[in-house]
């Protein structure tokens, strides 16, 4: 088992990788309008889908073996989340998906997280990093999706849940809004645009468990709902 300060030690390298990207990334993107005088951040590509992320909400999303018990708007925060509640129709397994897509073209992610546990008022424990993959969705690409996702139990005075987020965009996702502005920053810079998708998926499990013995039914959720999101708003 690794301990908590190697933990601390690996988060706190992956920070600085990603914060060091981030610095390449801004200063090779004002090199270009610094010598020609033209800043192109500020006119920011069009994001082709962004009516079909504005009606996500309202909508919800269809997820490929799962019927969709209820939907509707619910408000954390100081924005509207889709609440979908889902039912997996083999087996009747039930699970939360919460939505917050992008509905701007300088919107970005942010507290998203910390939106989310003051809502729920969840207690959090046995936290870790959670990788999962998505296969090709078109036949001429063999290229897998990665997403770095976060899953954690959350618990209140009356329940226990297994917890999965992310951030999505179209070729992967990750938990930090770090690494989704440079994926964007990147996108930028060929004229395009990196749309994003804040996924909360909430699995019902016993009364203070062990998380991992949820973890293939959260994976397999979260790569149901990445898929359903590549091919269909992002």
């Amino acid at each position: 088992m690794i301990s908590f300060t190697k933990f601390l030690k690996e988060r706190q390298f992956s920070q600085v990788v990603a914060l060091l990207l981030l610095l390449l990334v801004l200063l090779l993107g004002a090199i270009p309008g610094y010598l020609t005088g033209r800043w192109d951040w500020q006119e920011l590509p069009r994001i082709t889908t962004l009516k079909e992320l504005q009606n996500l909400p309202k909508k919800g999303l269809s997820l490929p073996g799962w019927q969709t018990v209820e939907q509707r708007q619910q408000q954390i925060g100081e924005r509207k989340w889709s609440y979908q509640l889902i039912q997996k129709q083999s087996d009747q397994t039930k699970a939360i998906l919460l939505l917050l897509p992008q509905t701007g073209s300088k919107e970005q992610p942010v507290v998203e997280w910390t939106e989310i546990n003051s809502f729920w008022q969840w207690q959090i424990a046995q936290y870790r990093s959670a990788d999962f993959t998505v296969k090709p969705q078109s036949s001429g690409s063999n290229a897998e999706t990665k997403v770095e996702a976060r899953f954690f139990r959350a618990s209140t005075g009356q329940q226990t849940f297994a917890v999965l987020q992310w951030y999505a965009w179209s070729n992967g996702g990750h938990s930090s809004p770090l690494r989704w502005f440079v994926v964007d920053q990147i996108a930028q810079w060929h004229k395009k645009r990196a749309p994003w998708v804040a996924v909360s998926i909430v699995i019902p499990m016993e009364p203070l468990g062990q998380v991992e013995t949820t973890w293939n039914q959260a994976k397999s959720i979260g790569q149901t709902v990445q898929a359903a999101l590549m091919t269909g708003p992002l």
